[in-house]
């Protein structure tokens, strides 16, 4: 597919009507940018090794050939080369954003040019239009074909498969659908997730069903996806296997330490010009997304205090010379709180109406229920006033002060920048690509249940070997003496499995 082939998308779409009526298959802001992202791809690509390394070394066997995947991962330019190496390595691939306003324009654009994948994903997407993404993503233009491998992030492809098969379990069965009235009005998300399972019931009632036995696998890349699995697989509910990208080493300690820790400056210095030195940054949460937070706004300059519920978190966090403290102890002295639990409602309206005048308020967990939204927005008298893409200042008419509120609580750094950088983001996505490789090499075997797993430390240990090179590193060889003394292979693993790095 050349980028003069495509025409600019701006349709606008919604749940009510689940068929693609924009005449192409894809859906993204506008495909004139297709050529400035494919330049931020090829500098993108340069600071991948890994994910370069995987096409090297796989692209000629097409490990993935037959493969129909459905992602649903942050559409930035990082995506976009983790997209087009599954492409290299044999793959078809549908793709849609896991965050309404991670998607970069350019990238989605670029991919689709080049005909990488068929991508539905928009910066500022509603939340209507998120879930047709997601479902358009989901659905193959052979009514017949299913997708048989997911990409996820945070879990939204895997919660609406589930969700669905639970509805047409009962509507084969009663002829009810999912009733929208009995979810609570506060619920709003769910509310259209089902009215999407609603509107497929209609059209094709054992859609996800079929989808669900089609699927050999999914890839998990975050922490709160990775707690949905384990939920289910708990329950008994999980209907394929999972690999739980999230917990390989070269993930969760390089993407989500390392790569929060550039990210979230980064966020908020492009949204709001404020100095962060000298001012008081509450981090809520000292988990490894907490910890690249918390050595940020402290290496700005900040002073630092945390918020924890877990013990060996918070030593941790005195141990690094941070305050631990509660929220409600310091929220009238916090110049910028970030959340970063995984949780929900850790800051509350009436936390908000406590802070100072212009506080900076921000999440960096993946989901949007830390920070209470809906408490605010129907806060009476409170006046929105919104200062550019993804910055808004809320005022209090009780109090007249206001506060910075970033990204409407979702991923500030990718609402508000662009993420995590090309580096950190390759270690991450070398793990995607070997899991997906691994899932469907293994899918005519018993080798995975119904359950989820970790990469092995071995394949943990290869993905942190791509990346040395880059960086100059020369590894020090163990003698065979060495080696009999700890009782470890020469070439590795070098840790036992419970080692915690």
């Amino acid at each position: 597919m050349s980028t003069e082939s495509v025409s600019t998308t701006t349709t606008t779409v919604s749940v009510d009507c689940l068929e693609n009526k924009t005449g192409k298959d894809y859906w993204v802001a506008d495909m004139s940018l297709a050529a400035s992202g494919r330049l931020e791809l090829d500098l993108a690509e340069v600071e991948m090794p890994g994910l370069m390394a995987c096409r090297k070394q796989f692209g000629a066997d097409k490990p993935l050939a037959g493969a129909r995947i459905t992602g649903s991962l942050h559409m930035t330019v990082q995506t976009a080369v983790l997209i087009e190496t599954l492409a290299e390595l044999g793959a078809k691939i549908r793709w849609c954003s896991c965050n309404i306003f991670s998607t970069q324009d350019p990238a989605a654009a670029a991919v689709v040019a080049r005909g990488s994948a068929a991508v539905f994903a928009k910066k500022g997407e509603t939340l209507d239009e998120y879930w047709w993404c997601t479902y358009q993503a989901l659905v193959w233009p052979d009514a017949e074909q299913c997708p048989n491998l997911i990409v996820d992030d945070g879990g939204d492809v895997t919660l609406l498969i589930h969700e669905g098969v639970k509805a047409e379990k009962v509507f084969a069965e009663t002829g009810k659908l999912p009733d929208i009235e009995a979810i609570p009005a506060s619920e709003v998300e769910f509310r259209i997730i089902m009215k999407t399972i609603s509107n497929s019931i209609k059209r094709d009632p054992t859609l996800f069903t079929r989808i669900s036995k089609s699927v050999v696998g999914v890839s998990e890349e975050t922490t709160t996806g990775v707690h949905r699995l384990h939920q289910m697989a708990k329950k008994g509910e999980l209907l394929f296997p999972a690999i739980n990208v999230n917990d390989s080493v070269t993930k969760s300690k390089f993407d989500n330490i390392y790569g929060c820790r550039h990210s979230l400056p980064d966020g908020i210095m492009r949204a709001t010009d404020v100095m962060i030195a000298g001012k008081f940054a509450v981090i809520c949460g000292y988990g490894d997304v907490g910890k690249g937070c918390a050595q940020a706004m402290k290496a700005a300059g900040a002073r630092v205090a945390v918020t924890e519920i877990d013990p060996i978190c918070a030593l941790q966090a005195c141990m690094e010379g941070y305050q631990v403290v509660r929220l409600e102890d310091v929220i009238e002295d916090a110049d910028i709180i970030i959340t970063a639990t995984g949780n929900k409602n850790i800051v509350m309206k009436h936390h908000m109406i406590r802070m100072k005048n212009n506080a900076i308020l921000g999440n960096i967990g993946h989901f949007d229920n830390e920070i209470d939204m809906a408490g605010l927005l129907a806060h009476p008298g409170i006046q929105r006033i919104n200062i550019k893409t993804c910055v808004d200042r809320f005022a209090f008419p009780e109090t007249g002060r206001g506060i910075i509120v970033l990204a409407e609580g979702r991923l500030l750094n990718l609402g508000c920048a662009t993420g995590h950088p090309s580096f950190v983001m390759s270690c991450s996505f070398t793990n995607q690509v070997v899991a997906q490789m691994e899932l469907w090499k293994e899918r005519n075997t018993n080798k995975y249940a119904k359950q989820v797993y970790v990469l092995p430390k071995e394949l943990d240990e290869q993905v942190a070997r791509l990346h040395l090179e880059k960086l100059g590193a020369r590894l020090t060889e163990l003698t065979d003496e060495q080696a009999a003394y700890i009782c470890v292979d020469k070439k590795g693993p070098y840790k036992p499995h419970a080692y915690r790095y």
